[in-house]
């Protein structure tokens, strides 16, 4: 009896706040003639847009409610109301989404009200017959799960009323579609113009300003060839000296397009490259990609221990006669990731493992590439402090890194709580 009672009063509150809505969409009818009055006069089309995006809040309420009730969340699915006047009135009117909300708020003043009305009119005989008949005697109540059925019957009118048709849906969903895309494009276009900006400071600030002082030093030797042969020649020596350094300038701007390792190693190769001279003690592991490393089990490198200190290897196999180049022939033909989800991924984790060695405190992460069905999916972890900021209000990097994912179609998931550990995981769709 007393499990009864308290349903019946959360039914009761569920009718209650549904008869408050019902009081609403009443309001409603009347802001919804005022709007078609001045719609149709032309001098209050921009009240429209406005008074739909009303109508959508009140359907919204009603959605959460249902779904609190039901245990199941209703959809919804809208044409965005953006852009000029013109355009906002024209989704206004047309997007079959507002004429359920209409549909649904007229008849939310009917069976609002009316379920309310009726589980008033339960209670007294409730109380009289559950709670002294059945009660007494020890049975089951009869009246006050009415109550809760009424409640339940006006959630499932409000879900069917408020549920969108499979073709608002999917207008609703390409619309969502389009407008992810054209942010992601604009994203993209941002990294571009960025990375171009920084290719320009890079040849400007380094290899250009190299190349004058090269000029310079060899115009200087000539000068001085007849009269000085030996600082001539000194002259000479620091020219190739800096045309050694301006070539170096100009293989890190081209690593930073498109670094010629991806292109001969592949994409485990370039990885395990970036471990090597990350800085940090980094566990590579790959799974269903081409791989030219012997052996299965994954790869270690140690932090280099001295400027200029090759990293080393560890736990790789050392079997007498066996040849770097030998691997098992399902990963050695393995198929490779198209060329621009290659290009993202080492640039992601080239990223992530520089945080990680700038920032994070660690000593060891790991980097693990998995072939999925129809993705590459990479994941970067450190055991680091973590506290890294997701979403636009992280560094420049994660920034950057969003953006190199995105035009892709691919997603970016950021686990780093205080303490750590922090976890980069990057999930790129591509065909096989």
């Amino acid at each position: 009896m007393r499990d009864a009672i308290k349903e019946s009063g959360r039914a009761s509150l569920h009718l209650l706040s549904g008869a408050a809505i019902a009081i609403l969409c009443y309001l409603m009818v009347g802001v919804a003639l005022f709007t078609a009055f001045l719609t149709v006069t032309v001098i209050g089309a921009g009240v429209l847009p406005e008074s739909v995006l009303l109508l959508r809040r009140l359907a919204g309420w009603e959605r959460r409610r249902t779904a609190a009730r039901t245990g199941t969340p209703v959809p919804e699915a809208y044409l965005p109301l953006e852009g000029p006047l013109p355009a906002r009135v024209r989704t206004a009117v047309t997007d079959p989404g507002t004429g359920r909300d209409l549909i649904w708020a007229a008849a939310q003043l009917l069976y609002g009200m009316g379920v309310w009305f009726a589980s008033l009119v339960l209670w007294p005989p409730a109380l009289l017959v559950d709670g002294v008949v059945t009660g007494l005697a020890g049975r089951r109540p009869v009246v006050l799960p009415l109550i809760g059925r009424l409640a339940d019957l006006g959630a499932e009118w409000s879900r069917a009323l408020l549920t969108p048709t499979p073709a608002a849906a999917r207008a609703a969903a390409l619309a969502a579609r389009v407008e992810e895309l054209t942010a992601t494009r604009a994203g993209a276009i941002a990294a571009h113009g960025a990375e171009l900006r920084r290719i320009e400071r890079d040849l400007h600030d380094g290899t250009q300003a190299r190349l004058v002082a090269l000029s310079m030093r060899i115009g200087l030797a000539k000068r001085a060839y007849d009269s000085d042969p030996v600082a001539a020649r000194k002259l000479l020596d620091d020219a190739q000296t800096q045309a050694e350094e301006a070539l170096a300038e100009l293989r890190h701007v081209v690593r930073g397009i498109h670094p010629p390792i991806l292109t001969d190693r592949g994409l485990t190769g370039a990885v395990r490259a970036l471990a090597a001279s990350s800085g940090l003690e980094v566990e590579v592991s790959v799974t269903g990609l081409a791989d030219h490393t012997p052996g299965d089990r994954p790869e270690k490198f140690d932090a280099p221990r001295t400027p200029g200190d090759r990293p080393e290897k560890l736990d790789a196999p050392r079997t007498p006669g066996e040849r770097p180049e030998h691997v098992d022939a399902a990963r050695a033909t393995a198929p490779r990731a198209p060329a621009a989800v290659e290009a993202a991924a080492y640039f992601v984790i080239a990223e992530a493992l520089t945080n990680a060695a700038k920032h994070s405190g660690a000593i060891r992460a790991s980097v693990a590439l998995t072939r999925e069905p129809t993705a590459l999916r990479a994941r970067v972890a450190d055991e680091g402090r973590g506290g890294a900021e997701a979403g636009e209000s992280g560094g420049s990097g994660l920034v950057g890194m969003r953006r190199r994912v995105a035009a892709l179609d691919g997603t970016v998931r950021l686990t780093s709580p205080e303490g750590g550990p922090t976890v980069i995981e990057v999930e790129l769709p591509c065909v096989w």
